[in-house]
């Protein structure tokens, strides 16, 4: 089965949709998901979108805000771009129907977080992420110009690589003109053809036993340009959230939004110290690489599962009426947070790197974006700034959607491309050999490429995961295709480029810490 069209979307988070209805009005959209449209990581983000809104409020201030933050190998001509860009895109959002939060002189209500030197952060209470989502989620089930598909995975791109003797003709120069498209209820595999293709499947939590990410993170994207010989970058900065809630046996965590410390929150050990002021200056506020280090380093040197995060002495109504599902989900395991400290830990938030690409995010492979967490823009460097991530997926979809549509009239889509071979055989009783790859590949992570490394982990990680890479890939060729052994084989893709990656950085800097190349806290 084939079906054509002007664009395809892969992914419906906030760069996905925002792409999405922007060139609907130029071509036919094709827009597909693997869960439902509503299921991303976008709708999961508590704490806001940052933009200069009010002064005293600055550019200067954001943009070096951000440079400090990723520990200064950031592109700094992206980094001002996106901050003079963020003040249109939010127009864009809240004339799509996204209620922000608005104090009683009806200014927004800005909140501040960790890195931050204003308060910048547009919010909708602790819940941001699923509000955007709902704005745009029902413009786009709505728009004529858009088809649907929920439930279909991508399991590759279109390249010349399944073209036969153009392979050959065109090595060097790679074009995508498409995807294969798993409906994942019907089992069959689909040809989706594009004159553009946008990647905005979203990052690789799910990498990690303990994550803040949906189970659908699983790092899709960069897998698939990865085995389509395009250009990834910068995969050894992994962001931890430093404050998940601990409760242990639920997945993913449950994230405790960065804005309750800018609201005032405290972090201290189970001694009741206050122990961020040993760490660095700025306290409870500093950047998540350093908070997440200290978290790290403060449960290991006392032997403890877990930290605090204290709220305890901020005025209860204030505090319940600001964060309100963090209230609701606290109290569901018994934990009031007006009068209980909440028990957090760091978990597996956020990849830096991922697909290279340009201003318009475009990737080294020809009629292919990338934008939001699978891209690498250069915004974030060695460690993202708290709620940076929204607005530059937000800021790069809408210079694609504008690169794309300038394109358009100069393409066709492909012919001659063949069905997707699957001819594997695997019985049912054999996916208990996906379950446990995919078990070991995320405690193989978890234990040797986590928050702190050394060189000694990260060789001992490769080894071990170059064994499951090799049954995997066998189980594969045997298998029929399916969304839990495509998933899986897109994770040993996605741990293997964060640990070669890791390997090649001969140094400590922001995200990725080695105890063999020390930086600024002997820990271990």
């Amino acid at each position: 089965m084939e079906k054509k069209y002007d664009f395809l979307v892969i992914g419906s988070g906030l760069g996905g949709l925002s792409f999405a209805l922007k060139v609907a009005e130029h071509g036919s959209v094709c827009l597909i998901t693997k869960s439902q449209l509503e299921e991303t990581n976008t709708r999961y983000a508590q704490g806001g979108i940052a933009a200069v809104i009010y002064e005293p409020d600055s550019y200067e201030k954001h943009v070096k805000d951000t440079l400090v933050a990723g520990d200064h190998i950031c592109n700094e001509d992206v980094v001002k771009m996106v901050v003079k860009e963020a003040p249109a895109q939010i127009q864009d959002l809240i004339q799509w129907g996204t209620k922000f939060d608005k104090s009683s002189s009806g200014k927004y209500d800005l909140a501040r977080e960790g890195g931050h030197s204003e308060h910048r952060i547009l919010h909708h209470k602790d819940n941001t992420g699923e509000e955007i989502q709902r704005a745009l989620s029902q413009k786009v089930r709505s728009h004529p110009h858009i088809d649907l598909l929920e439930n279909h995975f991508a399991v590759d791109l279109i390249t010349q690589h399944h073209m036969g003797k153009l392979v050959k003709r065109h090595m060097n120069d790679i074009d995508c003109y498409g995807a294969y498209v798993l409906n994942i209820s019907s089992g069959e595999v689909i040809r989706i053809l594009s004159k553009t293709t946008l990647l905005a499947s979203g990052g690789a939590g799910n990498l990690y036993s303990t994550t803040t990410n949906p189970p659908i993170a699983t790092g899709d994207g960069v897998a698939m340009v990865y085995r389509a010989k395009g250009i990834i970058e910068n995969m050894e900065f992994v962001q931890f959230h430093p404050t998940s809630l601990y409760n242990p046996g639920e997945s993913p965590s449950f994230l405790i939004t960065e804005a309750m410390r800018g609201y005032g929150g405290i972090l201290k050990n189970q001694l009741g110290e206050d122990f961020m002021s040993k760490y660095d200056e700025r306290g409870s506020l500093a950047p998540r690489d350093i908070v997440a280090r200290a978290i790290d380093n403060e449960m290991k040197l006392h032997g403890h599962d877990f930290v605090y995060l204290d709220v305890t002495h901020l005025e209860e109504e204030a505090l319940k009426k600001h964060f309100p599902n963090i209230t609701e989900k606290c109290l569901s395991i018994g934990i009031d947070i007006a009068r209980d400290m909440i028990p957090v830990v760091p978990a597996a938030h956020y990849i830096c790197g991922g697909i290279k690409v340009d201003m318009d995010g475009q990737t080294g492979i020809r009629r292919l974006y990338a934008v939001g967490e699978v891209s690498s823009t250069g915004l974030h460097g060695a460690n993202r700034l708290a709620s940076n991530s929204l607005i530059e997926a937000m800021v790069f979809a809408d210079r694609a959607a504008k690169h794309a549509v300038s394109q358009l009239g100069d393409l066709a889509n492909a012919e001659r491309i063949p069905d997707w071979d699957d001819s594997g055989t695997t019985h049912p009783e054999e996916m208990i050999l996906i379950t446990q790859n995919l078990k070991e590949v995320k405690q193989i992570m978890s234990n040797y490429v986590g928050i702190v490394r050394s060189d000694l982990r990260l060789e001992r990680a490769v080894v071990r995961l170059e064994i499951i890479y090799r049954e995997t890939e066998e189980l594969y060729k045997k298998s029929s295709v399916s969304l839990r052994i495509c998933q899986l084989r897109n994770l040993i893709n996605v741990g293997y480029l964060v640990i070669k990656m890791a390997q090649a950085r001969k140094e400590s800097l922001g995200l990725h810490y080695n105890l063999d190349y020390p930086k600024s806290m002997d820990i271990s």
